[in-house]
């Protein structure tokens, strides 16, 4: 059965944040990325009768980890959040020089893990390029991959730690892994899927003269 996964877009970078459930009704929710206030997050959330069980970070741009403390702070939930990273979250201080309120995850991930959160488990991936520590987390074809590839477009590579030959294979890397009919949740924008993605999206030519 698919998850029930919501996209709440959050803060002046309209990143989006996810809540995923098992299904509509679970009392329980994993939370992908609060990257801003999340008191509107919590309000919607006690909307659908459902509480935080667990937040999920994939990386530690500030528009992906913005709310972590205080949502984490606010409801008690832990946090998995990326071993290459985790520096910047504890600090409270991202890429760029930009800051944000300080939280020490209670676990750390990488690539080969699994999470299990409000009933669902999930794998957890490598996908470095945008960011050198970025992960993505997987649950039976549905996707979050965040900043590395989103619909017509990729993940920006210009800042510390970014790289487009890193990026362009982490993309490879899942193009190889998971069937094309995988449903990518990104970081901005609405939801695709790998193969629409592959036929269409002007950043992976290459990658779509290697799958001809």
């Amino acid at each position: 059965m698919p998850l029930v996964v919501d996209s709440f877009v959050m803060g002046p970078f309209s990143s989006n944040c996810y809540v995923v459930r098992r299904e509509r009704a679970a009392p329980e929710a994993a939370v992908i990325d609060p990257g801003d206030d999340p008191t509107p997050l919590r309000l919607e959330l006690a909307r659908m009768g459902a509480t935080t069980a667990g937040i999920l970070v994939t990386h530690t741009d500030v528009d992906h980890i913005g709310g972590v403390a205080a949502l984490a702070e606010g409801t008690g939930a832990e946090v998995w959040a990326p071993e290459v990273e985790v520096e910047a979250l504890r600090q409270g201080r991202t890429r760029g020089g930009l800051t944000v309120p300080p939280h020490d995850p209670a676990h750390t991930v990488k690539g080969g893990d699994e999470v299990t959160v409000a009933g669902i488990t999930f794998d957890v991936l490598d996908v470095p390029g945008h960011s050198a520590g970025h992960v993505a987390f997987n649950h039976d074809g549905e996707l979050l991959a965040r900043a590395l590839l989103l619909a017509g477009s990729v993940g920006r590579v210009d800042l510390d730690g970014g790289d487009w030959d890193t990026l362009l294979a982490s993309v490879r890397g899942l193009l190889d892994r998971f069937p094309h009919h995988t449903v990518v949740y990104p970081g901005h924008g609405p939801a695709t899927t790998l193969g629409r993605e592959l036929e269409t999206n002007p950043f992976l030519r290459e990658l779509r003269a290697e799958h001809a």
